[in-house]
């Protein structure tokens, strides 16, 4: 695996373990639909026995220096392609509840050590 994918790796092991820190189940890990991928694919109850919740985990990361946030990376283009993905996810596994789409920002300092920041719900499919 050349750098920047194992830094990827890194990055989603931080993330995983972050969510599960957070009460979050991991259902699958870069699961694919065809030339897409879903790097986190997690569940949990809207508060306290609540209603179940999907939430389709985009986690990306960069080194210092940069010039922008990791989760800057997350375009529309790129938000379009998490969602057809997460469409086929919900398709396959008869998914009928409440699916919202997360980014984990993981930056990585020059000291080696990291930042991570959460955003539940970045963003919202127009389905």
């Amino acid at each position: 695996m050349n750098e920047k994918g194992e830094k990827g790796r890194i990055a989603e092991d931080i993330a995983l373990g972050f969510l599960i820190d957070e009460g979050l189940v991991l259902l699958d890990r870069n699961w694919r639909w065809g030339h897409r991928e879903l790097d986190l694919l997690m569940y949990s109850r809207n508060g306290l026995g609540g209603e179940p919740l999907l939430h389709v985990v985009e986690v990306r990361s960069l080194s210092e220096p940069s010039t922008k946030m990791p989760f800057e990376t997350v375009d529309r283009k790129k938000q379009l392609s998490v969602i057809r993905a997460a469409q086929g996810y919900v398709m396959m596994h008869s998914i009928n509840f409440e699916t919202r789409f997360d980014v984990v920002s993981v930056s990585f300092k020059k000291d080696g050590s990291h930042e991570l920041e959460y955003f539940p719900d970045a963003f919202t499919p127009e389905w």
